[in-house]
């Protein structure tokens, strides 16, 4: 049977142009086959892009004029397409010249040095210069600047695969101008290159010697890496002049020697800037009247007054130069520029101009430097290195401990401090560094739990046993023994002490020789104490780095390990911060022995004049330092423990410690207790904060978490169920990360 079609119109008409292109070009015959078109590229727009990467694929120089290919790409590296001049694109050229400087008559070799070929002078805008700021001095000066792809028509090229070329609107060849730069092709040049979107930013650098196109073997200044920084600050934090700035070797290409800010008058030379901000409020110079503070300011866009005095440096102690410039596998390529004596600029930085009354030249290195021209100054390794001597001997100190007995409810134990080599250390080295610190032993249990309840019988004061305090301790000469007696001091222990998992933790500075001019070496040193005021320790001093002995009270020896207390801090994220010490008695970060979740309030606390908690995460979480902008107070990983395994963030896991009080203090000012789970979060959200939301309370309350009581067994024998929804996983996103 047939089968029948109905054609259209249309359809006949195809038909019938197709025979006819049959006819025209004759039977048998099937013509060539067309050229194949273009791939098409695989690519998103940069408008839909959520990540952004930008990187430099090659660089020239032709008679001055400077050439530049890119490509962007996202994080899984697909091409990003659509970038145009019109966007917020800038560029920067600079060269790493060999500087040279003229001291007196002596021509000085300052090593290779940033500058900029692109500059500007500028002139103080009087309309941001504050009344009454001290530190400050207006004045013309040159400012290092970037270029704007927008401001030339034919410099920007799009290639249509996510690659990109550019030429700079700014000859090299010989810039005069406000600052004179000689171009040489044997010198390294850096193209920068910065990119600002709407919800992110990209930056990139290129090195390259145009003599030789050569990017590897050429000379370089990579002194610190940014991962470095990220060990205290937060890269968010990290987002300069409007969140364009994020990397920087485009900082250092920018902030060159000859850049100043106009309105205070101050160097932004990125060495310079560096130490001196992070100097902060312990920068100080010379004058009639003594050695005084020196902040270091800039006066930021639209007039605001930078004020870097306020900075609150958190290494200690601050001459620890390897803190930033860390040398080793993986460094920068310059990492250990520091010890090369080439430059004063990071020497005035930190110390200013005059850091004594016998300095009176600003020519550091003429005197500190490795040849020890001047015997007895040394110089920056030296320096910085006796300062840092203590604190590295004091990390092999250790205590020993023996005897431990507690008979009636008297607590006994015998205890040395062991220097490096083993050997116990003599009474008279082991440091008071003031009336409130004082070289001690501390005693606790529970501590697989929270430590002890703060009563008046298990306070941190009485649980700590000072060594040169004779009605707790007495000392043989002989053996260089501290044996400890609590019998007159406030100690309660508990009856059940026995199974209890318990701890000895030293809290003990030992004394070193004063370092500075003409000292060989810093040793061990006997202890000396102003006459007129004997709380005053007139040495430097160190605490020994030392795990506390913690072992299960069986009341006959110290064998049996302790209970491990549950993950919540990775101290060692506290230290790479803070390094050698945090507040006192730094022997790691031991802080919960005494600071416990019940202790007790005080008004006298970061000067509030209000009552306030005194418990560990209380002081973390509310730390003024870890609110600066530079941490991330929402990122629960900034400080807390991971699991080896998962790496989930199990330091937050809530359920883990029923029976746990806080206490806190309600708005009347009085005391008030909350529950485990909840005063966790309490320490940061607290209901006596203005946007602390009724509804909340009502959510924490409906699920058995209480908040203000009055009375301790109330918060102690709440059931809580808030590790039910609230994960660490959960917690980690509710707080934005």
């Amino acid at each position: 049977m047939m089968n029948k079609f109905n054609l259209s119109a249309a359809s006949k008409a195809l038909l019938t142009a197709g025979a006819l292109s049959l006819a025209v070009t004759g039977c048998g015959s099937d013509g060539k086959d067309g050229n194949d078109g273009n791939d098409g590229v695989v690519g998103v727009s940069i408008d839909n892009a959520k990540s952004l990467n930008a990187i430099f694929t090659n660089a020239t120089v032709d008679s001055g004029t400077v050439t530049v290919d890119f490509k962007l790409e996202n994080d899984n590296g697909v091409a990003v397409l659509g970038l145009t001049k019109d966007h917020d694109l800038r560029f920067g050229i600079a060269q790493l010249t060999h500087v040279t400087e003229l001291m007196g008559e002596e021509e000085v070799d300052r090593g290779f040095q940033w500058q900029a070929y692109i500059n500007t002078e500028k002139a103080p805008n009087e309309d941001w210069i504050p009344e009454d700021e001290s530190h400050i001095n207006p004045s013309k000066q040159f400012q290092a600047e970037v270029e704007k792809a927008s401001n030339c028509e034919t410099c920007f090229v799009d290639n249509g695969d996510g690659s990109y070329t550019y030429t700079f609107q700014q000859n090299i060849a010989d810039v005069t101008a406000p600052v004179a730069v000689a171009y040489n092709d044997e010198f390294t040049q850096r193209a920068t290159l910065e990119l600002e979107l709407p919800k992110f930013a990209a930056n990139a650098h290129f090195d390259w010697q145009p003599s030789t196109g050569m990017t590897d073997g050429i000379q370089t200044r990579n002194v610190v890496a940014i991962e470095t920084c990220y060990t205290c600050h937060q890269p968010e934090s990290l987002a300069f002049h409007g969140g364009r700035r994020i990397d920087i070797e485009n900082c250092a290409s920018c902030h060159t020697a000859t850049s100043g800010d106009p309105e205070s008058g101050n160097s932004v030379d990125f060495t310079y800037m560096i130490h001196a901000i992070h100097k902060g409020s312990e920068r100080m110079t010379s004058t009639a009247e003594g050695m005084v503070p020196a902040p270091y300011k800039v006066i930021g866009y639209g007039g605001g007054v930078h004020d870097y005095g306020d900075v609150e440096y958190p290494q200690n102690p601050a001459a620890d130069c390897t803190a930033c410039h860390v040398e080793g596998e993986n460094a920068p390529a310059n990492a250990d520029l520091f010890k090369a004596d080439l430059s004063n600029t990071a020497c005035i930085g930190c110390h200013t101009e005059k850091p004594s009354s016998n300095h009176s030249s600003t020519n550091c290195m003429a005197c500190h430097n490795a040849t020890d021209t001047y015997p007895g100054t040394g110089n920056a390794e030296k320096r910085h290195g006796d300062v840092m001597k203590r604190y590295l001997d004091s990390q092999n100190y250790s205590a020993k401990f023996t005897n431990v007995k507690v008979t009636g409810n008297a607590l006994t134990f015998d205890v040395q401090i062991l220097d490096g080599n083993g050997e116990p250390v003599a009474k008279e080295f082991i440091a008071n560094p003031s009336k409130y610190t004082k070289s001690s032993i501390y005693f606790s249990w529970d501590i697989d739990k929270d430590y002890p309840a703060y009563t008046d019988t298990s306070k941190y004061s009485a649980r700590g046993f000072a060594l040169t305090n004779t009605e707790v301790s007495t000392y043989n000469e002989t053996t260089k023994t501290f044996s400890i007696d609590s019998t007159n001091s406030k100690l309660g222990l508990p009856s059940d002490l026995e199974g209890k998992s318990v701890e000895l933790f030293a809290g003990v500075a030992t004394c070193f020789k004063s370092s500075g001019y003409g000292v060989a070496e810093v040793v061990p040193a006997a202890c000396e104490y102003d006459a007129d005021k004997p709380d005053v320790l007139l040495n430097p001093s160190a605490y020994i780095q030392d795990q506390p002995l913690r072992f299960t009270w069986n009341g006959t020896d110290t064998n049996e390990a302790a209970k491990v207390r549950r993950s919540i801090i990775d101290e060692a994220k506290c230290t790479s911060c803070h390094n050698q010490e945090i507040v006192h008695y730094g022997n790691g970060v031991n802080c919960q022995a005494c600071h416990t979740s019940d202790k007790g309030l005080s008004e006298t606390y970061w000067g509030s004049g209000k009552f306030v908690p005194t418990n560990f995460a209380y002081k973390a979480h509310k730390a003024e330092g870890h609110y600066t902008g530079t941490v991330v107070k929402s990122d629960c990983a900034t400080c807390h423990a991971a699991d080896d395994k998962s790496g989930k963030l199990e330091g937050i896991a809530l359920g883990r410690a029923p029976g746990r009080v806080w206490q806190d203090v309600n708005a009347a000012g009085e005391a008030v207790w909350a529950s485990s789970d909840a005063g966790a979060c309490l320490t940061c959200h607290r209901p006596t904060d203005p946007w602390f939301k009724e509804s909340t309370r009502a959510h924490i309350e409906t699920n058995g978490g209480v908040l203000d009581a009055l009375d301790k067994d109330t918060a102690i024998n709440a059931t809580e169920s808030c590790a039910t929804c609230h994960s660490p996983e959960q917690i980690v996103t509710a707080h934005g990360h």
